[in-house]
């Protein structure tokens, strides 16, 4: 065993301040789901429409991340996310004064540009940051990101609603502070970056050295964990982008008591992602892969069928199983490649948006032709996919 001199310093602020960034970014995010009520009215828009607009705002956000990533492995770039904001500042405010739904589709894109350039310096930074604690760091990076998630509901409830849209202006304070605490952020990565450095390099000349993977292994455990992620996305985005109009069409609920209910799915998300990331430390990332998309099945199969009760309980306890997956996920995939920290962040958190905004069209064009109780019964067989982690490698990424 390697003595705790070789460890790393866990810079737990760092870690903090990563999360509020990330809550503020996914809040900023948030808000387009969170105002879909309101602009389907106004505009006068289709199921099928709705779907685009986060289909473009998910391919905006996918797109650009793996190059990032790729290009930040060799040229780190620690204040690229104060960049990042800035394209989700202009977008943020061109959404609020948005007068068509051309204006909508652009104003999106630039948030999710916004998302791409962040994320996978982010990913990197907390990594850094870890400590060798890789599970706590990205699931204290994780629940910010989810619980700013959870907020955009709520926020839509009690400000967007009376307010109407040029009310989303408010938020471009979120994105200032934000930038403010990257800059910040920023000046510390050189720091982390040697003591991390160092670290690997007196692991990698002990006992406990892990050798590279081969090539077919990460090729086979990389094509096995995209498609537990687009099983674990579309599920999930068939909440995001309906489960308001799922509850106002079954349940006749108002615009804001829908709102709530996202409000508590989505909160549930947050707890589940810091649980797993803690929990996949002491047990390993295999089985939490296991437990979070295959566990939530007998639950999604029964909820189409219950009542309002049931279905809040119901739909918090599967988001608390299905969001402990993406930490464990995410360094499953970075223990593969350890020197590609940048690409993978940027290839998982870009098949995050593009999986999900795929989804999302695609199941906004079924609830128009089927109807969005259809949707949700079969949606109910995708943790079915969690079989596939049958066939992930079984590497020690503990």
């Amino acid at each position: 065993m390697h003595s705790t001199l070789d460890r790393p310093k866990t810079y737990m602020g760092v870690l903090l301040a990563l999360g509020l960034t990330h809550l503020l970014n996914d809040l900023i995010q948030s808000l387009i789901p969170a105002v879909y009520p309101i602009i389907k009215e106004s505009y006068a828009l289709d199921f099928v429409q709705i779907g685009l607009i986060t289909l473009t705002f998910q391919i905006a956000g996918s797109l650009l991340q793996p190059v990032i990533g790729f290009y930040t492995d060799g040229r780190p770039a620690p204040y690229s996310p104060v960049l990042g904001m800035t394209f989700s500042l202009a977008g943020l405010t061109s959404l609020a004064f948005a007068s068509s739904y051309a204006m909508i589709l652009v104003s999106v894109a630039l948030i999710g540009i916004g998302s791409s350039i962040f994320h996978p310096e982010a990913t990197r930074m907390a990594r850094y940051a870890s400590g060798g604690r890789q599970g706590l760091a990205q699931g204290i990076f994780q629940v910010g990101g989810q619980a700013g998630g959870a907020l955009g509901p709520i926020f839509a409830a009690v400000l967007i609603v009376p307010f109407g849209q040029p009310s989303l202006a408010w938020f471009t304070i979120a994105a200032l502070v934000a930038m403010a605490l990257m800059v910040w952020i920023g000046g510390t990565q050189n720091a982390m970056r040697q003591a991390f450095t160092a670290a690997r390099s007196a692991r990698a000349g002990s006992a406990e050295g892990h050798k590279p993977h081969a090539p077919f292994t990460i090729g086979l455990a990389l094509v096995v964990l995209t498609l537990l992620m687009f099983s674990k996305n579309a599920y999930g985005e068939s909440f995001r982008s309906f489960y308001t109009f799922y509850l106002i069409d079954r349940f006749d609920l108002s615009i804001p008591a829908a709102q709530m209910m996202l409000f508590i799915f989505l909160l549930a998300a947050a707890v589940g992602a810091l649980l797993g990331g803690i929990v996949g430390d002491k047990i390993g990332r295999y089985r939490i892969i296991w437990i979070s998309v295959l566990g939530p099945l007998p639950l999604t199969l029964m909820l189409p069928y219950v009542d309002l009760f049931w279905t809040g309980v119901l739909t918090v306890l599967i988001n608390l199983i299905m969001a402990s997956a993406f930490a464990s996920i995410l360094i499953y995939a970075m223990d593969l490649l350890p020197n590609r920290v940048g690409l993978i962040g940027g290839l998982f958190y870009g098949l995050n948006f593009g999986l999900g905004g795929i989804a999302a069209a695609i199941l906004g064009g079924l609830a128009d032709t089927y109807g969005i109780e259809t949707v949700y019964r079969i949606c109910s067989f995708l943790p079915l996919a969690g079989l596939l982690a049958w066939f992930l490698p079984r590497t020690e990424t503990r």
